[in-house]
This record gives structure tokens, sequence and C-alpha cells, in this order.
């Protein structure tokens, strides 16, 4: 009898085993798992540094506190019963049916989003269900960190004056009510997924909603105190750069991640990103140069995020002259609505968005949902959308009709959040107050948490001369400009 001939496929990337099924690959797997990953570091610890630096010393712990805690709070929700209201089977044409994942027979099998079937006007399919080639698990980790840090984004409005007990319970609740519903309508086979809107990594999902929601909670909460409002210095710009570095890096698994796949698409997302990225903090530094004669390395840091949220809803649908155009137009249109249109416009100004977020996150988010209805490449949308035949306005044909759905998708996201964030304030409001106390925006961490980021006597604290001693002959100038504030 003749010997079987020996298998071409090497022992590593034999399937067959119960651990290693024939529609595993390993290549996906890891890539997502990875890219999660990033995305989560861009979290834990890159917003929690840059959030615990970039606002005051008395802030610093508070701050910080508020990212940690949001991340850890999401984590649990999502896999006792919002990543199904995102991803699972349809309730209602904007909302997923709740459900835990935390089942074995559940989490180990082939992932699959069983909402995303795109189906022609006459009952045919046209394109089947998104069905990656890795576990469960894998895809509801991923999309745990998307939800993660669009709460800690949020949370960059109302830094300095939102009582901590009251973020305590407004996190569960604006996940459930708000994050879920624009999760499953743009990407886990809601109405706006199916009619075409794009969103290719989350511009409209996270940012968009997440600077809107910010403003409308500012509005709720109320502004800092006025001494606050009046001077905010940096307690580590040094820091802020470590922060602001993890948060770029991070963004190639951000965008180069929701491909589902380590395919091509993945790759032009992750070159598009650092392009944009890159050109928007050159172009809001240069205009920081030309119209306030000095560069600001805070400013660098804005406009490096509103670059990468800009591409983010186009990152694998551009190519990449136009993530150059979207990075110019990202470095100076939230510039223009920080810098000018925000002095001006007196209601806005009464908002007290502590971090800026609906400039950084709302506006470029938005301008990155427009620009990609315009820029959209068909080739590129092909390898990525359900939709057949979806292209950018410039490209003609049915690309004509694409800025409209996106202003649409934009209009939905916005008008949800502003009144289910509105409802979710009022509640806890009834229950929980969502200020702090005088005396807590007065003292700031050691009030609120009995803990102080750094060991110095300085902003925030009550000068007890057991603890700190007579520091007049030493620090006079300090012990002057101190009891000053106090």
């Amino acid at each position: 009898m003749a010997a079987l001939p020996p298998n071409p496929v090497p022992v590593a990337y034999q399937g067959g085993s119960a651990s290693v099924p024939d529609w595993l690959n390993k290549g996906d797997n890891s890539w997502q798992m990875i890219s999660a990953t990033l995305v989560g570091l861009q979290s834990m610890p890159g917003l929690v540094i840059l959030y615990g630096s970039i606002v005051k010393k008395k802030w610093a712990v508070n701050s910080a506190f508020m990212a940690l805690y949001a991340f850890a709070a999401v984590v649990l929700c999502w896999v006792v019963w919002a990543y199904k209201m995102s991803f699972g089977d349809k309730l209602l044409p904007f909302w997923g049916k709740a459900g835990p994942a935390l089942g074995q027979k559940f989490l180990i099998r082939q992932a699959e989003l069983p909402a995303t079937t795109h189906f022609y006007d006459n009952g045919e399919v046209e394109t089947a269900m998104i069905q990656p080639f890795y576990p469960m698990a894998s895809m509801v980790w991923f999309q745990c960190v998307f939800a993660a840090i669009t709460l800690i984004l949020l949370a960059g409005s109302v830094l300095g004056r939102m009582s901590f007990k009251a973020w305590m319970a407004f996190v569960p609740l604006w996940l459930t009510f708000s994050y879920t519903v624009g999760a499953f309508s743009l990407w886990g086979g809601g109405f706006l997924f199916h009619w075409g809107v794009m969103d290719y990594s989350g511009g409209y999902v996270i940012h968009l909603s997440s600077g809107i929601a910010g403003l409308t909670t500012a509005f709720w909460v109320g502004p800092r105190s006025t001494k606050d409002r009046e001077r905010f210095p940096p307690n580590n710009v040094l820091l802020m750069l470590a922060g602001a570095g993890l948060l770029w890096m991070g963004w190639a698994g951000f965008n180069g991640g929701d491909p589902y796949t380590a395919n091509i698409d993945s790759s032009m997302a992750v070159l598009n990103t650092n392009i944009c990225a890159a050109t928007s903090l050159l172009v809001w530094t240069w205009l920081d140069v030309i119209f306030f004669k000095k560069p600001s390395v805070i400013g660098a840091v804005q406009g490096m995020i509103t670059g990468l949220v800009c591409i983010t809803p186009g990152a694998g649908l551009v190519q990449g002259w136009a993530a150059i155009i979207m990075g110019i137009l990202s470095g100076s249109v939230p510039w223009f609505t920080m810098m000018i249109v925000h002095k001006r416009w007196t209601l806005i100004q009464k908002i007290d968005d502590t971090l800026g977020v609906f400039h950084t996150h709302a506006v470029a988010g938005l301008l990155g949902g427009v620009l990609t209805g315009l820029f959209a490449e068909p080739q590129l949308c092909a390898l990525f959308l359900p939709v057949t035949n979806s292209r950018g306005g410039v490209y003609g044909g049915s690309g004509g009709i694409q800025v409209l759905k996106q202003l649409v998708g934009a209009a939905f996201i916005i008008g949800w959040n502003v009144v289910v964030t509105s409802i979710i304030c009022v509640v806890i409001n009834l229950v929980i107050p969502l200020r702090m106390s005088d005396e807590e925006l007065l003292i700031g961490d050691d009030a609120v948490h009995g803990e102080e980021a750094y060991a110095l006597w300085g902003d925030g604290e009550k000068y007890d001369s057991t603890k700190h001693g007579d520091t007049t002959e030493e620090f006079p100038m300090e012990r002057k400009s101190s009891t000053q504030v106090l």
C-alpha cells in the first residue's frame, strides 16, 4: 500500500484540535487581541496619565481615578449585558437584545455579528454576516475597550467638579442607554449600518457621542469653581506628553483592528491614521505660532487628537492624499471653533467643558464623518462596507447621496445623546448631587479622596502648621500666594 503524501501545511498551522478549530486564523486572532490591547492601553494608562497631568495639581488624583473607574465599570457591565445590546440579535432598529457574554459555549465559538447580514430589496443576500476567523471572546474584548474609552473621553468634559459618586452611577447608565444604541445602529447591524452610513472606527459611535454627551453632562453638572476656571494649569506637561504618546501609538489598534482581520485594509487604516494625525498636529501648531506668536505643546496635543479623531470614520476608506486634506482641516476647523467661535459664542461659554472635548471630539468627529462621505474611495469601500458600490461624493455616481447619509447619521447620534444624557443627569441628580460641595471644590483631591498626587504642600490643600510647619522663612512667596488662594 502506497504511503500517504506528507501534509504540505506545517504542523503549527494545522487545525483539527479542540483548541485550534478549522475556522481559527491565528494571525487574525493575534492581531485582534493586540489591537484590543493597544486600545486598552490608550485608556489604561494613556488617558489616566494624560488626565492626571493635564489638570491642576489639586485635581490630579480625581481626574485619573475617574478614568480608571470608568474602565473597570465598563468591563463588567459590558460582559453582563451591554455587549449583546451593541452587537447581538436585533431587538429594535437601533438596539440589540441584552444578555450576558460569559458562557464558554458562546465565547469559544467562531465570532459573528448576527444582525449584520445585508439584503437587497428583493430579499437576496447582498453581503454575508460579519464572521471573523477568531472566537467570540476576542470580539467581546475588542469591542469592550472601545466602549470603555468612550466613557473616559466623555469624562474630560466634567473634570474638576463632578461628584465621584454621581460618576459611579453615570457610567453604567450612559453605557446602557446611549453607547449601545450608537454602536448597534452603526456597527452591530442597525438601521444606519444597513443604510450605508460610514463610520469605520468610531468617528460617530465614540467621538461625536462622547463630545456631545460630554458637553451635555457639563451643562447639567455646572461649572468648576471660579478660580479653577480662571487658572487651570497642567501639573506635569511632560507626563501629559507621555499619555498623549500612548494615545497616538495606540490608535494603530483603534483603527487597524476594525476590519476584524489583518488584511490590506487594516494596513491602509494604520498608515492613514498617522498621516492625518501628524498633519493635524503641524497645522494646529502653525496656527498657534501665527496668531499667538508661541508654539503650545498643549495645542500640539490637541491638534494630534483632532487629527486622530477626524480620520477615524474613514481610516480604511480614503486614500493617503485625502488623509492629508483631512489632517489640514482637522488641525484648523476645531482650532477655529475652540480659539475663535468659543470665545465669541456666549451660550457655549456658559458651559464649562474642562478639556474642550466638544471641539476635539464632537467637532472633529463630525468633520471626519462628512469628509469620509466626500473622499471614501470605491475600491476601499468594497473591502469593508456592507452596501456594495459605496463611494464618496468626489467619485460621482451613488457618492452624491453619501454626504447626506453622513449628516443624517450624525444628527441621530447628536439628538439621541443630548436627550438621553440629559435624562440620565436629571435622574441621578434626584438621588446624588451631580456637583461636588463647595468645600470639595476648594480643596480638591484631599477632600474628595483623602489622597494627593504629590507629597508637596500647595494648591488645594489647607495649611496645617502641625503638618507643614512654618514655611514663611524658607518659602515666603509660596506662603503668601498659597494663603491668598485659600
